[in-house]
C-alpha cells in the first residue's frame, strides 16, 4: 500500500466561529484532494488571533504533507493571515512587485488602489503567488503551506490553479449501502467487519426518511477490491437481520 498523503485545512475567521458565515470550502477541498490521492485528515477552525494562527500553522505544517488556509487575506484590519504566516516562517511581510502589478491592472482608476487594498499585495518574503482569476488579489505558497481566500468562488479558482503542484497517493474509493436498520442493531457486527478489513474505513450514518429510521453504511479505502469485498459483507450482514438494502452507490 502506498504511503497516505495527508493534508490539513485551517479555516481562519471570527465570522465562521460566530455562525454569521457558513464555511463552504471544507467539503469542496476534501472532494478535490481525494481525486488526486491526498487525504484531508484534519480541519481546524480558528479565530483572527495572531498567536493562535501562528501556533496552529507551525504545528500543522510540521505534521502534515500539505496545509491549506482559507480566510484573512483581504483588505480589512482583521485580515491578519499574511502577517501571521510571515511571523510563522520568520520572514518579512513585504510589498510583492508581481502582486502589486496584478492589483494595479485590476483597478482602472489608480486612486481605487488605496492603502487598504494595497495590503493584499503584501506577501511573506519568498512566497510563490497563487493566481486569482476572479479578483486578481493573489494567494501564495510558503513551502508546504497554501494560503487562499475565504470566499468560496475565489478559493475554488485558486485551488484549480495549484492542484497540479500536489503529489498524492492512490485516490480513495467508496461504497455506500443504505437500509432501514437501526445503527445500534448492526454496530457490533459492523465492528467485526472492520476488523476483517483493517485497510478500509467503515462508517455508519443514521437517517430519517418518511418517518422511518435507517442507516447508511459507508466503506472507504484505496484498494477497490477490498472496498468491494467489505461492502459485500455489509450487504450480507444487512440481509442476515431480515432487512433489504434500499440504496447502494459507488
Amino acid at each position: 500500500m502506498s504511503r497516505k498523503v495527508r493534508a490539513c485545512l485551517i479555516i481562519i475567521g471570527n465570522e465562521i466561529l460566530s455562525g454569521r458565515t457558513q464555511d463552504k470550502n471544507l467539503s469542496y477541498l476534501a472532494q478535490e484532494l481525494n481525486k488526486i490521492g491526498v487525504a484531508l485528515t484534519e480541519t481546524r477552525v480558528i479565530p483572527d488571533i495572531a498567536e493562535t494562527i501562528i501556533e496552529t500553522l507551525n504545528e500543522c505544517r510540521a505534521k502534515f504533507d500539505y496545509v491549506f488556509t482559507t480566510g484573512g487575506i483581504g483588505p480589512t484590519h482583521d485580515d491578519i493571515t499574511s502577517e501571521c504566516v510571515a511571523r510563522a516562517f520568520g520572514v518579512a511581510l513585504e510589498l510583492n512587485d508581481q502582486a502589486h502589478k496584478l492589483l494595479q491592472s485590476h483597478y482602472e482608476n489608480p486612486e481605487d488602489l488605496n492603502a487598504a487594498r494595497l495590503r493584499m499585495a503584501h506577501i511573506p518574503a519568498g512566497g510563490e503567488l497563487i493566481d486569482n482569476p476572479v479578483s486578481k488579489a493573489p494567494g501564495y505558497r510558503m513551502e508546504n503551506v497554501y494560503v487562499m481566500a475565504g470566499v468560496p468562488m475565489i478559493m475554488q479558482a485558486m485551488f484549480q490553479g495549484i492542484k497540479h503542484q500536489l503529489t498524492g497517493g492512490r485516490p480513495m474509493v467508496s461504497r455506500s449501502i443504505g437500509a432501514y436498520i437501526a445503527e445500534g442493531t448492526i454496530a457490533g457486527a459492523l465492528g467485526e467487519v472492520q476488523k476483517d478489513f483493517p485497510d478500509t474505513d467503515i462508517g455508519s450514518y443514521p437517517f430519517l426518511r418518511e418517518g422511518r429510521l435507517g442507516t447508511t453504511l459507508v466503506v472507504r479505502g484505496e484498494d477497490p477490491a477490498q472496498v468491494d469485498a467489505a461492502a459485500a459483507r455489509i450487504v450480507a450482514l444487512v440481509g442476515s437481520y431480515g432487512k433489504e438494502v434500499i440504496d447502494e452507490s459507488v
